[in-house]
């Protein structure tokens, strides 16, 4: 703690900058994977296996409230906008479906474009006081007292390289962070988009009946039943029990 506290103090000014960057990334990432992690997570299988359920027993009512029950995670707050739109044509539906997405992926990403921001002004901080520090080193060589060159110079190669290996410090964590966080964001919204299509399609074709032979050729068989009225077409033979 001893040798931190002293990297800082050496560091100057440029180390301070870092040292407070590095305590917003350390709060921005967890407060980030508490909600891509704990918050938004929820067991889609089962979750999705009971909202077929309820569509497909055209209970749409139970359906939305079941998904209200889950509402702190995006995959339920969008399947409940599609099926609020279930009773409007499968234009309307689509539309449900983009308006909810619209409303959803922004919190996905929210303040994550902060952690890239602090990684790489860290790195540039650190460089800035190793530029500053190498500046005092030179003007300590140049017109410096000699009684004093030593101090001033070792002082500046202090400033110079401690403020570079704590901007890397900050830097590194933070950008290792915001790749897991990137990746559950983008994790997160895959999963969105399919389940939601998924349930676009079970909406828009619920009620439609499956093609038979009677619905698919029916005056060929309207033809084939007169004919065999009519005896051009013998029965079909009865069953021997």
């Amino acid at each position: 703690m001893e040798n931190l506290i002293k990297v800082i103090t050496d560091g100057g000014i440029p180390a301070y900058v870092i040292v407070i960057m590095g305590i917003c990334g350390l709060a921005l990432t967890i407060e980030r994977a508490k909600v891509l992690y704990i918050d938004y997570s929820i067991k889609t299988q089962d979750f999705m296996n009971q909202v077929k359920s309820l569509i497909m027993g055209d209970k749409i009512e139970e359906a939305i409230t079941f998904c209200n029950a889950n509402n702190k995670a995006p995959l339920a707050h969008v399947v409940k906008g599609v099926l609020e739109r279930a009773d409007r044509d499968d234009e309307g539906i689509d539309q449900g479906l983009d308006i909810a997405l619209s409303e959803v992926i922004p919190n996905l990403g929210k303040r994550l474009g902060y952690l890239s921001m602090i990684a790489n002004v860290s790195t540039l901080v650190g460089l800035l006081g190793t530029i500053t520090g190498l500046i005092m080193s030179f003007e300590a060589v140049g017109a410096a007292d000699p009684a004093q060159k030593q101090l001033v110079l070792s002082q500046g190669i202090s400033m110079a390289m401690n403020t570079t290996a704590l901007g890397l410090s900050v830097a590194i964590p933070v950008m290792i962070g915001y790749a897991f966080l990137h990746a559950r964001q983008n994790f997160l919204l895959e999963e969105i988009s399919e389940h939601s299509s998924k349930v676009v399609d079970l909406l828009t074709t619920r009620h439609y009946q499956p093609f038979s032979q009677q619905a698919a050729f029916p005056r060929a068989l309207a033809e084939k039943e007169l004919q065999r009225q009519s005896g051009a077409v013998p029965p079909p033979p009865a069953k021997v029990s």
